[in-house]
């Protein structure tokens, strides 16, 4: 069995449809679909079983899902101690600057038990640029959250946050237990700068374009509502101020926390394996 191999199944095996893993793995379906069946040849077993629902893991292919991660792992750890022989290695990671994530801080403990010799760069990045410098490339790999943009980059999913609405505590709204977007029609809004990317701007703007004061950073964001009674829209885990409150919205898909990527070495796969890990722990 081939690396290659093993990472497109473990690409399948964790998307559970080949149209998704071939998009992740940069690669069209026809040559991954040929390449999960030769290694079903080559093992003596069906490892998935296909639908138009999309894919499920047979018995022999979450023993081999187990085994294939663990392979992979190894081998990264091989290429990591190489490129630390060679001279001391440096990951860049782009973080979103959207307020503490204590699973975050569980991956760089994870990332430094694993890799202690590889020097972690961490650039944090404001509102207005989700990939957190990835596309510009300023960073190799980016945790942050979504929805953005992912043309030309690879994108996991690692935990889906509700959304709600961030108001002033004394606003006639502020008492509900649950809104919708048509709630909050003809309130003035936080808003991005124009040229900010612009899925993101759609989905945190409610779809809809909004008049208000321009922010970049979480902080302009409360500092926005508690100053001129704007709306604006967080995730329902975040904690504002006294002042604030966050009223869930009922009719807005949640918020995905991802990490994402261009080009996969060695350190950024370890990155992504154990973000995965950490984060579905």
């Amino acid at each position: 069995m081939e690396l290659r191999t093993l990472r497109y199944f473990v690409a399948v095996a964790e998307e559970l449809h080949f149209g998704r893993a071939a998009a992740r793995l940069h690669m069209s379906q026809p040559p991954l679909s040929r390449a999960i069946k030769q290694l079903e040849t080559d093992v003596g077993a069906v490892l998935l079983l296909r639908s138009a629902a999309g894919v499920t893991l047979t018995p022999a292919g979450t023993a081999l899902l187990a085994e294939a991660r663990a392979l992979l792992e190894q081998a990264d750890r091989a290429r990591v101690r190489v490129a630390t022989a060679a001279g001391a290695p440096v990951l860049t990671v782009g973080i979103l600057g959207d307020g503490a994530d204590p699973a975050a801080n569980r991956l760089a403990d994870a990332y430094r038990r694993q890799h202690p010799d590889v020097e972690v760069r961490v650039r944090e990045t404001d509102l207005t640029d989700p990939t957190c410098g990835l596309r510009a490339g300023l960073v190799d790999v980016a945790l942050t959250r979504g929805p953005f943009d992912e043309a030309g980059l690879t994108v996991h999913e690692l935990r889906a946050d509700p959304v709600g609405a961030v108001l002033r505590a004394d606003d006639p709204l502020a008492g509900r237990d649950r809104l919708t977007l048509a709630d909050l029609a003809g309130r003035r809004w936080f808003r991005f700068p124009d040229g900010t990317d612009p899925v993101w701007q759609a989905y945190w703007h409610g779809g809809e374009p909004r008049e208000g004061p321009v922010v970049r950073a979480v902080q302009e964001c409360l500092q926005a509502v508690l100053w001129n009674g704007t709306v604006g829209l967080m995730p329902l885990g975040h904690r504002p101020p006294g002042e604030l409150v966050v009223v869930p919205l009922a009719d807005l898909a949640p918020s995905p926390v991802v990490v994402a990527w261009k080009d996969a070495g060695p350190l950024v796969r370890s990155f992504v394996r154990l973000a995965v890990g950490v984060y579905r722990a």
